[in-house]
């Protein structure tokens, strides 16, 4: 795993051979930030990175300067790596919180810029773009990024605006213009 851009870039990070994680590809990440860099100025982002898994997504915003960087990941192992790299890379606009999702998003009284949501593909977590759209977390014309596995298909939902596909790698990004 790698740093793709920004105050980081091409810093390569070790995550344990412990951690029960699927990181986002290198390839589709960077697909992914391409996008993103047309759309937003990553300087004046908040973020929000539910199921953090090995803070892949979370370094990368702090690498462009996101102005603040939310981390949520269940796994203890998980969290304290997390915690842990972002000491050692000097994220302090990073906030790891350990927490289910779930009961999280119940107590999240922040509005961000973009979500981001990586949930495990064996559990069902069909509901959670409808879930996050409706507790009125986004920002104006914020997006909530899902990634899934090429059997979902949210392109029915409300706010839905592509899905992309890099690899294995399917993001489907919403768009919130309430």
């Amino acid at each position: 795993m790698r740093i793709i851009n920004g105050s980081h870039k091409g810093k390569h990070i070790k995550t344990p051979n412990n951690l029960d994680v699927r990181p986002t590809t290198d390839f589709a990440k960077e697909a992914l930030f391409n996008i993103l860099n047309n759309y937003f100025y990553f300087d004046s982002l908040k973020v929000l990175d539910l199921f953090a898994g090995t803070g892949n997504i979370s370094y990368e915003f702090a690498a462009r300067d996101a102005v603040k960087v939310v981390s949520v990941e269940k796994d203890e192992k998980c969290a304290s790596f997390i915690r842990k790299t972002a000491d050692e890379l000097d994220f302090d606009q990073m906030q790891i919180v350990r927490s289910d999702v779930l009961k999280f998003l119940e107590r999240n009284v922040l509005k961000y810029n973009i979500i981001f949501a990586d949930p495990p593909y064996d559990q069902d977590f069909d509901s959670l773009p409808e879930l996050i759209l409706s507790l009125n977390i986004l920002e104006p014309e914020g997006w909530l990024i899902i990634e899934h596995d090429a059997k979902k298909d949210y392109s029915k939902l409300p706010y839905f605006h592509e899905k992309r596909k890099y690899g294995k790698v399917n993001f489907s990004i919403f768009v919130y213009n309430k």
